[in-house]
């Protein structure tokens, strides 16, 4: 733009000055009176004898074109400066003879070249710079990318030391999520120090370990269990599980320890251990009792729903839910743990998912149908209902240890006085399915509103038949009703006092 208006200037100018120097008439007094010099003349139809008469002298040259003359008046000499043309008036006889066109200077290219190459290198320079900013800022969201899903790059950022449930949170999504990306699963798995073992089972062992100095627990199975770190890896890596009771996943890894092959699964760290553990140890309050007994209800009908939307979930069914794979929060609820035996179900695209574990569940928490071997294995449903009756016996579990007036009972597992502490299938088949026996409920528990209603929805997951059984969402209500109850009575006693 800025050379097409130079251009037009110029052209305009040069005709202009062309038009006004070539049609200069000439002098009316041709005599040579006194004030009138005589001045050279060429190409110009004023000359006579190559000179003319005039009170001023002049010397043009347009493009290389040499025009001498004289001007009748001084105005004429005010020419506008314009690249290719000149002109020199002069004031002596015959001045205008010798002049000619002096030696380019550079001042004049120098002027072109600041207005036309100056807004043209702003503009270079100015694109560079857009150019190089779009290529920073791509490479520095591919960057940030990498730095997420790539192994040895997952760093803690400098505004403050995050727990590993800020991470956890960070990545996954709100509401329900599963673990870590697969690729930092298999950093962090690696980062890990194991500190001290915190539990030993057939399945394996669970170490407290620490991670970015947080406690997290591992738990590294057996070679024979392997069936069952699978369906949990599984379960946990495609079925959106955030529930805040239900043990929180944050990564699976297999890793190789001293020449062998260790099946790790990395979970939340509850220091109180499981609720095993917690009863055999520590007693509770009705209240305490009753937050218990709510938060696994809760958590077990996060398992037992089929949640559908963008995130949502198939329904799960545990098929070895005990007071072992319970663990123990802080504020005194409880997560349910350990999936390696779980059944999912999906009602919506129609398929029942039994996993390919030959391990069974623990024999003293099996419901009658799975003892007699009546079970429908091709129904969900069932599974379910074999949940309800194992929630039973873990409800009788924290009865026995919350105290009531005064009294309270040593912690016992279920069936302790009918079975041996580890006993055969045969022996639980005749005493639940045989002998149809119950856990025996204390007298105080009766003494009491909350304990009333805890046994006698324990009463009513242990019956014979499946279907007569309650659901996991009728417990939680019927619990929740009561814990509402129970507040409001509370606030009521307050205002009285």
């Amino acid at each position: 733009m800025l050379a097409v208006l130079f251009v037009l200037v110029y052209s305009r100018s040069y005709a202009t000055l062309a038009d006004h120097v070539l049609t200069d008439s000439p002098p009316e007094n041709d005599e040579g009176e006194e004030g009138v010099l005589q001045c050279s003349c060429e190409n110009t139809y004023a000359c006579v004898n190559n000179t003319c008469w005039g009170p001023i002298c002049f010397y043009s040259s347009v493009h290389e074109r040499v025009v001498r003359g004289c001007f009748p008046t001084n105005e004429q000499c005010h020419v506008p400066d314009v690249p290719g043309l000149y002109a020199k008036c002069c004031f002596t006889h015959l001045c205008n003879a010798n002049l000619i066109v002096p030696e380019k200077t550079v001042e004049k290219p120098i002027r072109v070249i600041l207005l036309v190459g100056v807004p043209l290198l702003v503009l270079l320079v100015l694109s560079m710079a857009a150019c190089g900013l779009v290529l920073w800022l791509r490479t520095r969201r591919q960057h940030h990318q990498l730095v997420e899903h790539d192994t040895s790059m997952l760093k803690v950022p400098s505004g403050g030391d995050p727990t590993y449930g800020d991470i956890f949170d960070e990545f996954c999504t709100s509401g329900s999520g599963t673990g870590l990306p697969y690729l930092v699963q298999r950093t962090m798995a690696r980062q890990i120090s194991l500190v001290e073992c915190v539990g030993k089972g057939r399945y394996g062992e669970v170490w407290r370990g620490t991670w970015m100095g947080e406690s997290v627990a591992v738990k590294i199975f057996s070679s024979r269990d392997e069936q069952s770190w699978f369906r949990e890896t599984e379960i946990y890596n495609t079925v959106q599980l955030r529930h805040e009771n239900i043990l929180g996943f944050i990564a699976s890894d297999m890793t190789s320890k001293n020449s062998s092959t260790q099946l790790w699964l990395v979970t939340h760290f509850h220091e109180l251990g499981s609720l095993y553990d917690f009863l055999k140890y520590s007693t509770l309050d009705p209240e305490g009792c009753l937050r218990m007994c709510l938060s696994i209800a809760s958590g077990l009908v996060h398992l037992h729903t089929e949640i559908h939307s963008t995130q949502g979930k198939p329904a799960i069914a545990h098929r070895d839910l005990k007071s072992r794979n319970i663990l123990v929060k802080r504020n005194g609820q409880c997560c349910i743990a350990d999936l390696g035996l779980a059944v999912i179900h999906s009602q919506s695209n129609d398929y029942l998912d039994v996993g390919n574990n030959l391990r069974v569940g623990t024999k003293r928490y099996m419901a009658p149908e799975v003892l007699d071997e009546s079970i429908r294995v091709d129904v969900f449903e069932s599974y379910k209902q074999t949940d309800i009756w194992a929630l039973g016996l873990v409800l009788w579990e924290i009865t026995r240890r919350t105290i009531v007036n005064g009294i309270v009972e040593e912690y016992r597992p279920p069936f302790f006085d009918v079975v041996p502490s580890d006993p055969s299938f045969e022996e639980m088949k005749k005493v639940v399915c045989v002998d149809q026996y119950r856990p025996s409920l204390h007298n105080r528990l009766h003494s009491h509103p909350i304990l009333s209603a805890v046994t006698k929805i324990m009463k009513e997951c242990w019956f014979q038949s499946p279907s007569a059984r309650l659901t996991a969402l009728r417990v939680r209500k019927t619990l929740s009703k009561l814990d509402q109850d129970h507040d409001y009575d509370i606030d009521k006693l307050k205002l009285d006092l």
